[in-house]
């Protein structure tokens, strides 16, 4: 697990630790301190932390003027007993949410399990980005976390969406493709 590095194509456009608007502003990684684990492994020290002890993210990209946010998610989405969506609502989503954004695409590809709870979180996290025309898309979760989040009836909330090809599109055109779908459902 600690090979498993955050997208990094995009770096050139953004980079959270650089971004004053990011809760991640000012952070310092190193290349080769591994202090974070998921399941007694060690994970990739570009990873950030963000409360929860079993899920990691990394912001790719925040965009103010488009009002949308690309985060990749990697380990282990436990609301049963770490409630990970509300960390990652409060310490992460909140603060772009503060700053305008409210469309977030989750990618959740390296999201190994999920397990629930109530969904208390989700739906004040979809009726606060839907108020503003918003939404929230998990992005190529795992077919046995999806079976699990649909289980729990969580894809009300949270959009899930099948791309293989995400890291082929350049920010914006993943935004634009995903909003049209998005902006296409509801309407």
């Amino acid at each position: 697990m600690h090979n498993l590095e955050p997208f990094y194509n995009w770096r050139h456009i953004y980079t959270s630790e650089e971004d004053q608007n990011s809760p991640f502003y000012g952070r310092v990684y190193s290349e080769f301190e591994f202090t974070h684990t998921v399941y007694n492994y060690y994970i990739h020290p570009q990873w950030d932390d963000f409360g929860s002890r079993t899920l990691y993210l990394k912001v790719l990209l925040a965009d103010y003027e488009e009002k949308y946010a690309i985060i990749e998610l990697m380990g282990e989405w436990n609301d049963a007993v770490e409630n990970d969506i509300m960390e990652l609502k409060r310490e992460v989503l909140e603060k772009f949410m503060y700053e305008g954004i409210n469309k977030f695409i989750l990618i959740a590809e390296n999201v190994l399990n999920f397990h629930s709870s109530d969904s208390e979180y989700y739906q004040e996290l979809f009726e606060e980005t839907s108020e503003e025309n918003g939404w929230v898309v998990s992005l190529n979760m795992p077919e046995q976390s999806q079976y699990d989040f649909r289980k729990a009836h969580l894809d009300r909330y949270v959009e899930l969406i099948e791309l293989d090809n995400w890291r082929t599109y350049k920010p914006f055109h993943l935004f634009k493709k995903i909003d049209a779908e998005q902006k296409a459902r509801l309407t």
